[in-house]
């Protein structure tokens, strides 16, 4: 720990003199109004098996690397860790998860951590996947002293009704074996709406990381690297963060600290950040597209949907090209979970920043007019039905609008990252993807077998054979064609479908002028 000499309360002893005298005994010992620590060994002294840490972070971008590199050093184990998710086979959470020190995850997304998918599938790692704004609406919660809340995310799924899988037993999923079941949530109607109710989040540290810090430990974050940060930092009982640069208390305004120094107790200036990037995303300059007939036909009539001044979520994969092909004279601002409202084109090589990605942990830009804020803050504008538009992929969507796109029980796991939450608010929802499956499966379907991301949410679908709308309120109905693609017939459509649907005399061609 940080050594301070501190001055005393007066000690009674005999001077070399033989008489009783008062003086002051200098002790080489940290101040207790001093947050600084000398290293992140020294921050963590008193961190114990099982203990809860609320580590900070997404995907890579603002992982506490330094003192997760403690905790792997410690040797701690049986640990729980609350976030996002858990970084990489070999680095940030990653590596607990290789040194076998964590025993279960509180997380929204798996990802690309195959150790992560395969330490659970196996049976030997506890995973409670939560949805991506619930989950850090939880730790903000617990942070305020709010022991529950009621959100309509996950309302009629199996994270409500609690079937999902937490552990297998000893033979894994092969097996069939669970040994942990989610438990089933409260839920309740408001306004004729069901909701389920989620408990707070606490946890025992948390493990932050900081652009900046002064001495009383106020905080400041710079790009999406706040994510989850604050939101972890408030929720634990003992709050570390490590910063890159720790200046005296004063040198900032109290108008550019992001989170009060009240919630962080101890602090530590990292040794080095190798700051690792996911997924480096350079662009080429030039401004084209390279992209199949098929694709860029469902993208550009999904661009037709989006209309000047519209907020819009793009999911992961094929809608995140969506914004290339925007009308001209349309601008729109597209919002990322992670944090970040104005999302500009990828970089050029130079302009890469590894605190600068969106919510595919894609390196990106900023426009003018951009803001950042926290998780919490992100999923709010989200719940609060402030995106207009969410745009997403999906693995199956039924006859009366429900969507699954997030797990195959027992054998891949991804998560559900924010799809619950954006798809269980009021801003519409549009599904882009490829009509079939490999093998020629339906991927339309009079009912979903894979677990839903949500219960009749899906307002419309493209596809490259067409156009379908879904009847998302009051009693069921089939589905109605709108528009068909410019080279596929009625009879196509029906046979590449797994339900029966509508449509109309005047059924129109996508993209027809």
């Amino acid at each position: 720990m940080s050594i301070t000499a501190v001055r005393v309360a007066p000690l009674l002893w005999r001077c070399r003199f033989g008489a009783p005298c008062q003086c002051f005994a200098t002790l080489s010992v940290r101040a207790k109004s001093s947050k600084v620590y000398a290293s992140a060994d020294d921050a963590i002294h008193d961190m114990r098996d099982g203990a809860t840490l609320c580590v900070g972070g997404f995907g890579l971008c603002g992982i506490p690397e330094n003192l997760l590199q403690a905790v792997q050093r410690k040797g701690v184990k049986d640990l729980t860790a609350v976030s996002n998710n858990a970084g990489v086979d070999d680095f940030g959470l990653g590596k607990l998860l290789q040194t076998r020190q964590i025993r279960r995850m509180i997380s929204s997304y798996v990802g690309e951590n195959k150790n992560f998918e395969a330490q659970y599938l196996s049976g030997q790692l506890e995973v409670e996947l939560t949805p991506q704004g619930t989950l850090a609406e939880r730790l903000r919660a617990g942070g305020a002293g709010i022991p529950a809340f009621y959100t309509r995310t996950a309302y009629g799924t199996i994270i409500q009704q609690g079937k999902n899988v937490i552990k297998y037993g000893p033979g894994g999923a092969k097996s069939g074996e669970v040994e942990i079941m989610s438990e089933p949530r409260e839920s309740r109607d408001f306004d004729g709406r069901g909701y389920v109710m989620e408990r707070a989040i606490t946890g025992d540290f948390s493990l932050v990381k900081a652009w900046k810090a002064d001495e009383r430990g106020n905080l400041v974050w710079k790009g999406t690297a706040r994510n989850f940060n604050p939101d972890c930092a408030v929720a634990g009982k003992v709050c570390v963060a490590e910063v890159e640069e720790i200046v005296p208390a004063g040198s900032l305004s109290p108008e550019e600290i992001h989170l009060p120094g009240i919630y962080v107790q101890r602090l530590i200036q990292g040794e080095s950040y190798e700051k690792r990037i996911e997924k480096r995303t350079i662009s080429s300059g030039s401004g084209g597209i390279q992209i199949d007939a098929k694709r860029e036909l469902i993208i550009k009539r999904a661009a037709a949907e989006l209309t000047d001044g519209m907020y819009v979520n793009l999911g992961i994969g094929m809608p995140t090209l969506v914004s290339n092909y925007t009308r001209p004279g349309v601008r729109i601002e597209l919002q990322s979970e992670n944090g970040l409202l104005g999302i500009g084109p990828y970089p050029m090589e130079d302009q890469v920043d590894p605190d600068l990605i969106n919510a595919g942990k894609e390196t990106i830009t900023m426009i003018p007019g951009s803001s950042t804020f926290s998780s919490s803050d992100s999923f709010a504008m989200i719940r609060g039905s402030h995106v207009d538009v969410t745009i997403l992929g999906a693995m199956e969507v039924a006859a009366n609008g429900d969507l699954a796109n997030w797990i195959i029980p027992g054998k891949m796991v991804k998560g559900m990252g924010g799809a619950m939450d954006l798809v269980s608010s009021d801003s519409r929802v549009l599904v882009v993807m490829e009509h079939l499956a490999k093998g020629g499966r339906h991927k339309l379907k009079q009912k979903c077998d894979l677990p839903l991301t949500g219960a009749r949410v899906v307002d419309r679908c493209i596809t490259e054979f067409g156009v379908f709308d879904f009847v998302t309120t009051g009693p069921e109905a089939p589905p109605t064609l709108v528009e068909i693609a410019p080279d596929t017939t009625v009879d196509a459509v029906r046979e590449a479908t797994g339900f029966e649907f509508q449509v109309p005399e005047d059924l129109k061609t996508m993209l027809a002028k």
